[in-house]
């Protein structure tokens, strides 16, 4: 008798959790509708207003066994899934999510096939100065069997009285240079109305920290059919360095890579703190290459090494670096820069350490 009674409260309690069930896909089905009206109307996902007044709402009803605390705690829960509903379903939408396009994507700059699982390098003075820094900088570049030569042309800094470059000169000057080496020019544009004149003589568009966010530049790259190296902004999260990717995808070009170069932190010791994490992250959530520049997130020669084995051990497409014939006389940002006999050091030993990390995955 009892076990027959026992059995039935079993089996009504199979049915409430089958309703309940059926409710809870029902209310996800719901708050996946309320998602998109929020993303097309630019309306944060989260309403903390809106939740205190549906838990009130809730408690006020409750007239059941469970306290009020136990029924806020239950329905918590079931509203934090659902923000995160919202948010998974926001990652499916980009162009650039992983969930989009499961395979990598591969860059061909030059013959250099960023994204194929290699490392592929690029590196060159942090401004443009005269044709002969830069032509003895490509040289050394050249030697190392490397393919991209980075140069600063137009110099966004945070003092109005520091160098901003030579302008157009400075991207004359990298072309010229990189045709007589065979390499492709990596430069800087930081106004969309310079986008159009610069594709005259660039290969690779770079997008500065600084202009992560500068959405009419972001949008005038993506309307071009260069490559578009994006670094991460100073200050920036991993999402919205995702979303900084979004507005140039949307705009047509696939070809972007992503370089981290470390965010803006209390430490001191170094320029940047790098944020090595995020290169996996970044693999993750999206198909793009990831590069690292270890010159911007450390801003010390000294440890530029280290950074590099770093990036490579976790995962990175390539590294990106400084190289000035005469540092101390640099232009702009003298300690951060590897001399000639430095670069190649630096460049002997991630040559060296790369094949290793390679067999150990």
């Amino acid at each position: 008798m009892l076990s027959n009674e026992l059995e039935q409260l079993r089996q009504q309690l199979d049915g409430v959790n089958n309703d309940l069930l059926e409710l809870i896909n029902q209310r996800a089905e719901i708050v996946q509708q309320i998602g998109q009206v929020k993303n097309k109307q630019s309306i944060n996902r989260f309403d903390p207003v809106r939740e205190r007044k549906m838990l009130d709402e809730l408690t006020q009803k409750n007239h059941g066994p469970f306290e009020n605390s136990t029924i806020e705690h239950i329905f918590k829960e079931i509203f934090k899934a659902s923000l995160e509903l919202q948010v998974d379903d926001h990652r499916k939408a980009l162009l650039v999510s992983r969930k989009m396009q499961a395979e990598d994507t591969i860059i061909e700059i030059k013959g250099e096939k960023i994204g194929d699982g290699n490392l592929h390098h690029i590196m060159g003075p942090c401004s443009v100065e005269s044709y002969e820094q830069v032509s003895q900088v490509a040289k050394a570049v050249k030697q190392k069997g490397l393919k991209m030569l980075r140069g600063g042309a137009f110099k966004p800094r945070t003092s109005p009285y520091d160098f901003q470059g030579l302008g157009v000169e400075g991207l004359q000057i990298l072309k010229q240079v990189a045709d007589e080496q065979d390499l492709a020019v990596v430069s800087e544009i930081v106004n969309p109305a310079h986008v159009e004149k610069a594709l005259d003589y660039v290969d690779v568009i770079q997008i500065g920290a600084r202009n992560m966010q500068n959405f009419e530049l972001l949008k005038a790259a993506g309307e071009t059919d260069k490559p578009v190296l994006l670094k991460r902004g100073l200050s920036a999260t991993i999402s919205e360095f995702i979303n900084a990717a979004e507005y140039i995808i949307s705009r047509g070009n696939r070809n972007i890579i992503l370089c981290e170069r470390g965010i803006r932190t209390y430490e001191k010791a170094t320029r940047n703190t790098l944020d090595i994490s995020a290169v996996p992250i970044l693999k993750q959530e999206t198909h793009l290459p990831v590069m690292v520049d270890v010159t911007h997130s450390t801003g010390r020669r000294d440890i530029l090494l280290p950074a590099a084995k770093a990036a490579v051990a976790i995962g990175a497409d390539g590294v990106m670096a400084e190289v000035h014939p005469d540092p101390a006389v640099a232009l702009s940002d003298a300690a951060q820069q590897m001399d000639i006999p430095t670069f190649d050091r630096f460049m002997n030993a991630l040559d060296e350490y790369a094949p290793r990390v390679s067999m150990q995955k």
